[in-house]
């Protein structure tokens, strides 16, 4: 078994996950060489509206997108704890867990660390993880205001251009509930898993 020194940490929905997770978590992995990635769904983010998916299915999800890549770790460590999922509880229950001798680097797209002054203990966040930001299609990340909200992220962020692929949970889910394409913008196995328990399909 690889010993771990460099650890990810990818939280999110994952409602459902695509390839602009994946591409995501990949160009990740390889620009702070990482030894694996925890893909982690939330049981419930305080700052969504609720999951429109069962938290199960979307880990079997978050299973399926991962198989084929060993250092990619599907995790289910947010969903066997009591809602709601805050982020410094994750890093340290990981910090718990991998020991001190592991680096940690939290991975999250420009939008959420905008908002990471909401977040609870955002200096503690920075503290215990490096903080991977990885910038998203038609979004101007401002890295000063965060810096000035966040001072602990100074000298602890890294900014990446990243793949730019413009591919979100909320228009597939609109796809999927009318009928539309989604090929080749998720995972067969994920978009075979979606079909076979008609998830996101509208009632009639």
């Amino acid at each position: 078994m690889t010993t771990v020194r460099r650890l990810g940490i990818y939280g999110g929905t994952f409602d459902p996950i695509h390839f602009g997770h994946l591409a995501i978590v990949e160009e990740a992995r390889w620009f702070c060489r990482l030894d694996q990635v925890l893909i982690v769904p939330a049981a419930a983010q305080p700052l969504k509206e609720s999951h429109l998916a069962a938290a199960h299915h979307r880990l079997e999800m978050v299973r399926l997108a991962c198989a084929g890549n060993d250092a990619l770790v599907p995790s289910s460590l947010e969903l066997d704890r009591p809602p709601p999922s805050y982020t410094i509880d994750t890093l340290r229950v990981c910090r718990e867990r991998y020991g001190p001798e592991v680096e940690l680097f939290l991975i999250i797209g420009a939008d959420a660390a905008t908002d990471l002054p909401r977040w609870r203990e955002p200096d503690q966040i920075a503290h215990l993880a490096h903080l991977v930001v990885v910038e998203r299609p038609n979004y101007t990340f401002d890295h000063e205001s965060l810096v000035a909200a966040v001072p602990a992220v100074r000298d602890r962020m890294i900014v990446l251009a990243g793949p730019q692929l413009a591919i979100s949970s909320t228009d597939l889910r609109q796809r999927l509930a009318t009928g539309r394409p989604v090929r080749y913008q998720l995972p067969d196995a994920v978009l075979a898993y979606v079909n076979h328990h008609r998830l996101y399909q509208i009632e009639e």
